[in-house]
Parts: C-alpha cells; structure tokens; sequence
C-alpha cells in the first residue's frame, strides 16, 4: 500500500541521528554511543543502520561503526560511489536510486528485521545535516518524517555553529518530531557548546558535550588513536547518562501511550458519543498523524516484538476538515510565521494582512457577482449563527417588520444539520441532535426531497414515497454527470413538477398557515451529518429560483433594486462541509448554478490544521446593517475573530488547492468519471468501485462524488441515525489488514462513509477500495 508505520517496539529502542551541518562527527558520536552500548548492556543486540550513503566504499560510515565496535551489524540500504549530496550522487549513478516510499519502506523492512531479534538497540544515521536533500531531493527532515523515530540532534560546536544547532533544532520540532538528546563536541576555543548547553536545558532537552576526537595524523596511528579514544568516552559520566535518558525516554513513551485510554476515560467528555459504551478499550490512542494516517497504538500486541503503532487511515477527514494531508509543512510553517509575527491582535477597528488577503481570496475564487463582505468566527456552527442574524435582520428591515420579531421562520431541507449552538440548531427540524435540547425550538419548514444514489449501476433520482404523487416516479440516468446537467433538466417534466409543487407549498405556507420567513438556508448538493445524502441538483436549483421569484408571497418590500440584490428570501449556502474543494470544485454552489446571497465557509478553508469560520455576505445583505445607531450594528464578534495564524493558514490552504487544480493534479481521477452528458463531476474514488459497490444486496445505494464515498447500508430495522446496522462493517474496518494498517471510520445510522484529503495518492485509495470490499462480503 506504500503506508509506512511510524517505528515503535518495545523491545528495540531505536533512535535517528541527525546532524546540524555537515561534518560535524553524526558518525564518530554514532560509534561512541554503539560502544557504550555494547559496553553497558553486553546482553543486548545492537544494530546500526545508514539509509544512504555517498563516497568510497571504504570510507562509508557503516564501514567505520563496524570496524570500531565488536558485535555489531552496520547496514548501509543504498550505497553512491560519488562522495556528494545523496541528490546529485543519485543523479550520477547508474544503479536502483530509490523513491521516497521505497527508501522507507527499506528502512521499515531491515528495522523490523532487527525488532524480530531483538532485545537491542538500534541507531538510524541521516546524511549530511537536517535540510539535506535524500536521493529524491526531498529534504531529509521532510523525507524520514513518516517513520518519526525520536531524534538525537548532532549539535555543532564550530564557529557559526549555536545557529545552525538551533535551527535544525527548530526544524525537527516543527514537524512533529521528539528530539531526545542534543550531543556535540566541546570546544575550548569557541565555548559554543556551553552555550547550548544552556540554551536546551532552557527547553527541557538535556545537552551533553562530549570531548573532541583526536585530529588526524599522518603518522599511520590514526586507528589506534580513534580506538583508545571510544575506549575512553564509553566510560565517561556523559555518555552513561545519555544512554540513560535514551533508555529512559523509549519506556517512558511506551508507557504514556499504554495508559493514555484509561487516563481518558475517566476525565474527558467526548463529543457526539454516549459513554455508556465508553471505555479504555474503545478509545484510540493515536500518537501522531501524517499525510492520510493516524499512528495509533496497536491495541493488542502479541508479544514485544510486534509493532507497536498501526497506520490508521484517517477515513473521516477528521471530521470533514482534512484535505491536504496531517503534519503539512507548508500550513505548519505559515501558522508558524503568522504566530511569530502577529501572536494574535485585536480586529475590531482594526486589520492585518492575513485578514484582509484571505478576505480578498475569497470573494474572489468564489466568482459569486453577490457576496462582497467577509466576517469571520471561529467555527461553522457560528458562522451559521452570523448568517441566520444576517438574513433575518436583512428580511425584517427591508420589509418593515420589527427587528426583535419573534416569529421570524427559515425554510430549509428534512435531515439538515448546520450545527450544535442554538440558533444553529434552531434552523434544523427535531432530529436526535437537538430534540433533547431544552432551548430548541426549531423554527421552520423542512421540505422533503429527492435524493440521488446509485443502485445496480445506475444512478437514479428517488421521489421518497411522500412526494409520488406530486412528483411522479423515480427516474434512473446512465451517469451522475447527466444529473448534474440542470440546464437540459429543467425544462423536462420532472423540472416543471419541481417548481408547481415548490411554489404550492411556499403559497400554502404564508397566504395559509400566515407563517413568516426570514431565510432560505440549504447545504448545497450533500447533506453532510443528515446522513451524507446526495439531494437531486435540480430540486435545489429550482427551490432557491422559486424563492427568489416569490418576492410578493414573502413580504411586501422583497423587490430588489440592482442584479445582485436578494430578493424572496436571504439564501444562505452551508459550505462548511461540502465546500473548497470537498466535492471536487471550489465551491459547492456551482454544482447547481446558484449564487447565494450569505456563504458559510470552514473545515477544509484552514486545510485541517487550526479553527476558522469566513461568512461571506453580499452588499444588500451588509447595508441592512448599515445605520446611526450603533445597535443596529451586528453585535457578533468572538475574542479570536479574524486570528493571523487562522488567516495565514488559510490562505496557504487556498494557494495549495489553486495550485493543485491549475496543475491538473486531480487529473487522473477525473479520467475515470469523464462523461459527455453532462458537466464534468468526478470522485476520488473510482468509478468502477462505486459500481461494483452499487450491485451488492446488502447496500441500498452508494454515492461517490469528489472525496466523498457513502454506502447506505439496508436496515431492515429501519434506516436512520440510531441504526446500528454499519457498526459491523465499521469494526471490520478498524481490525484492518495483516495488522499493518486499518481504517478509522465513522457512521451516520444505516450510513457509513469514507473520505479522502485532496492528496491522496490513486494506488492508496485503490487498496482501501479492495480492503472495503473484502470487509463488506464478510460482514453483512
């Protein structure tokens, strides 16, 4: 599957050797540490690895280790006669030069060998300093990031060397690295090392300066002199107590993660769960992320030679907010500019670059002609609660009504999700979300709607049972690209039925039942927690055009006086989870040619790393606001609004989405789903899968459209959130395949889904695909 683990057993202790430069004695410390060991622990097995190596062969590091250490096994995986950066010496060679996926799965593989014989030890040593380049040209903190072995840090005690020592230093720890000991050599003249000595204590990492090795001569005595010298230093204080923290911090981590669930347990409140069915042994323990994956703590270890951390793919985009892969560097070290920079600073009245260029960004990428305002909150379900005040507000002034009207309604769509705060809530129908909550009292009408799903390889447009006899039958289409293709739809009868029906019930609602509306709030294609729901484009279409159309039913002052004004209603569009790319565009709304008056964005606007909510208004909407009082401002605001580190991270997110559509990087996927019946719509996941998919008995229908994949499971109990039907399947999945990796899932009822980040690789997605399958044959 190319999903390297990261490196943890119990009883191998390993750690990775990095340098702060070049040249600054990775391998003599290397040496020294190996002899101390095999002095300490003569017991133990002790092996040293060199990944990539460049020059003579009879100057390799592996060579000096092995020659100077008994009982030792030095291994060197790719070996370059020219002695330069592993880069140009792999350009040069005319041997295997290996990718990144393969050079760490080499490193897996001969570590693991190791860990089958193991009690021991084990030193991986990288080549050149931190920023070096591997073969690939990847820089190798970047590159060995996937296995994150504990570090220890080579330091350099030259002239020049306090900044280079902290600066690679900084590098390991900002991308997630534990770097366990700093070590280097003293230096009377310079005194650098007392310096850093210092400067680490000051960060809880214990630095040790260790004598220099003896200069070379040109005597011939050189062997001798380097063997009397390790014979020395493996007797010293310092080097007994680095070997102490090393083994120190190895069980000390095991230990943490050992008892991380049932600590847990006993003192967090999860969300979204029940805990009475909470307890150490359902809690995942995860270590760390990166890329598609979770590093969890393998649940149960046969013996101390098994690994100890799984690979998990992270099949819920963790919560809908991955999208560009965990511990990415380029978000990282925008957050950590921004932090630097800004820390945070007060906004009200006030701005800065990263608010105001994420602002710009976003008006506009959308290539909405309406929105031309940008607030900001911390979240989704409070960015819908800025819409909700936004709209209503906007409805009651343009029609006159009183601004504190109580009975102000939205219409909205059944199984509607926009949040967990209270006027979030509020605009959704009783639901299990909220009809337990004392406060709730959703105010609105809910439509029901026909979904799209596919079923026994053909994609059909559902009239739930309710709407049969207004709208007809279900009707069944050769590809989604023909659903989606709303311009042709329109003008059949299902559209003509669409609009009568819509416009009956909008009638019957206010000239009737002398109900009131303030907004039109929809998720846009996908409902995300009502159930991953796939609603047909053209009802929504119509829905928001009947609204629109409608001005006279709603209220008397609906008229608009330029293009870009609302009119009917406020339509708010929820992108928060089917927006900035989740779906395969930028944002959501094109799929049903729509231009919302309000837009709420979050999730994927940070690409996973850090909170931040952008609600986008239009110019009508923002002027409703406008007046002399200072009450009719729009008193929201949140002690972090408009954050820099939130901002700056957003818009790096952004610029790597842009980037990764104009560079065609999705290209390959959408290859499979190409059609020419319809705009182009495609997924991640491949097209023959979600066919294959649709044929099974046990599913009712799939869904595949950008990084979304839902299988609706048949419940012969009865479908819904409180089905336990997918919690078989979903156990499969966590079980996972040959104890190597495993997919972390979560459901929604009869509904379980599966989501991808926008970098996620096809071969990746292919196996979970066929591990998918397996699982679902076996479990239903």
């Amino acid at each position: 599957m190319g999903v390297i683990r990261s490196v943890l057993w119990k009883s191998l202790n390993c750690h990775q050797v990095y340098g702060a430069n070049t040249n600054v004695g990775k391998t003599i410390i290397s040496t020294a540490i190996c002899g101390s060991l095999r002095r300490k622990f003569p017991d133990s097995k002790i092996w040293y690895l060199k990944p990539v190596s460049t020059g003579p062969l009879t100057e390799a590091d592996d060579c000096h280790v092995g020659n100077f250490v008994s009982d030792i096994q030095a291994d060197c995986l790719y070996q370059f006669d020219e002695p330069v950066s592993p880069h140009i010496a792999a350009k040069q060679s005319t041997g295997n030069v290996p990718s990144d996926s393969e050079l760490l799965q080499s490193i897996w593989s001969k570590l693991s060998q190791y860990a089958d014989d193991a009690p021991g030890w084990a030193l991986v040593e990288t080549a050149g300093g931190v920023h070096s380049p591997g073969p690939s040209g990847t820089s190798q903190a970047d590159l060995f990031r996937p296995i994150r072995l504990p570090t220890i840090l080579v330091g350099d005690s030259n002239l020049g060397g306090i900044s280079s020592s902290i600066s690679a230093f900084e590098s390991l720890h900002a991308r997630g690295y534990d770097t366990n000991l700093v070590i280097l050599f003293a230096n009377d003249r310079y005194k650098n090392h007392e310096y850093l000595i210092e400067y680490f204590s000051k960060r809880e990492v214990t630095a040790l300066s260790i004598p220099a090795p003896p200069e070379w001569q040109p005597d011939g005595g050189d062997r001798q002199r380097m063997t009397e010298y390790y014979d020395k230093l493996s007797e010293t204080g310092a080097m007994e107590q680095a070997l102490g923290i090393l083994k120190t911090k190895h069980e000390d981590r095991i230990e943490n993660l050992a008892s991380m669930a049932s600590r847990a347990s006993s003192v967090i409140w999860y969300p979204f769960s029940q805990h009475t069915s909470i307890s150490a042994a359902t809690i995942t323990t995860i270590d760390s992320a990166y890329g598609d994956h979770f590093q969890t703590l393998t649940s149960t270890p046969e013996n101390s030679r098994d690994p100890l951390l799984n690979a998990t793919f992270d099949g819920s985009a963790s919560w809908w907010t991955q999208g560009l892969g965990h511990g990415n560097v380029e978000l990282s070290q925008a957050a950590s500019y921004a932090a630097g920079r800004f820390g945070h600073v007060m906004f009200a009245g006030a701005v800065h670059e990263p608010a105001l260029t994420l602002a710009e960004s976003l008006l506009a990428n959308m290539q909405n002609s309406r929105l031309s305002r940008v607030f900001y909150s911390d979240n989704g379900s409070t960015g819908i609660e800025v819409a909700i005040k936004m709209a209503l507000r906007a409805s009651a002034v343009r029609n006159g009504w009183d601004v504190s009207v109580k009975d102000l309604e939205v219409i909205g769509l059944k199984g509607s999700y926009h949040g967990d705060t209270i006027g979030a809530m509020d605009c959704s129908e009783p639901s299990v979300y909220n009809e337990k909550v004392g406060w709730y009292s959703g105010r609105g009408y809910w439509f029901e709607y026909p979904t799209v799903r596919m079923v026994d390889g053909s994609w059909i447009v559902e009239i739930p049972e309710a709407l049969k006899q207004e709208l007809g039958s279900s009707s069944q289409y050769a590809s989604v690209s023909e659903i989606f293709n709303l311009s042709g739809r329109q003008s059949e009868p299902l559209g003509q039925r669409y609009r009568t029906y819509i416009k009956k019930v909008i009638t019957n609602l206010v000239k009737d039942d002398k109900r009131k509306f303030g907004a039109l709030i929809l998720e846009p294609v996908v409902l995300g927690a009502g159930g991953m729901i796939l609603i047909d484009p053209l009802f929504q279409k119509l829905l928001v055009d009947v609204v629109r159309e409608s001005r006279d039913i709603f209220g008397s002052g609906g008229r608009s006086h330029t293009p870009t004004d609302w009119t009917g209603l406020p339509v708010i569009f929820d992108e928060v989870f089917t927006g900035l790319y989740r779906l395969g565009r930028f944002s959501s709304a094109s799929f049903i040619g729509v231009e919302p008056d309000i837009s709420v964005h979050a999730k994927l606007l940070t690409g996973g790393l850090i909170p931040l909510c952008a609600t986008l208004a239009s110019g009508s909407i923002f002027e409703s606001f406008l007046s002399p009082e200072k009450s009719d401002a729009l008193l929201h605001g949140h002690s972090y609004t408009a954050h820099a580190v939130g901002c700056t991270v957003a818009q790096a997110s952004i610029n790597s989405m842009l980037v990764m559509e104009r560079n065609h990087v999705w290209d390959d996927f959408k290859a499979e789903w190409q059609d020419s019946k319809g705009p182009e719509i495609w997924s991640m996941w491949s097209r023959e899968f979600v066919e294959k998919l649709s044929y099974d008995p046990t599913i009712e229908g799939v869904i595949g459209l950008g990084s979304v994949l839902a299988i609706t499971l048949k419940d012969s109990a009865g479908s819904g959130y409180t089905s336990s039907i997918s919690q078989d399947l979903q156990s499969r999945l966590a079980r996972g395949k040959y104890r190597e990796w495993n997919i972390h899932s979560r459901v929604l009822g009869n509904v379980i889904y599966l989501m991808s980040s926008l970098t996620s690789t096809k071969q990746n997605l292919r196996e979970i695909e066929e591990f998918v399958e397996s699982c679902i044959s076996k479990a239903l």
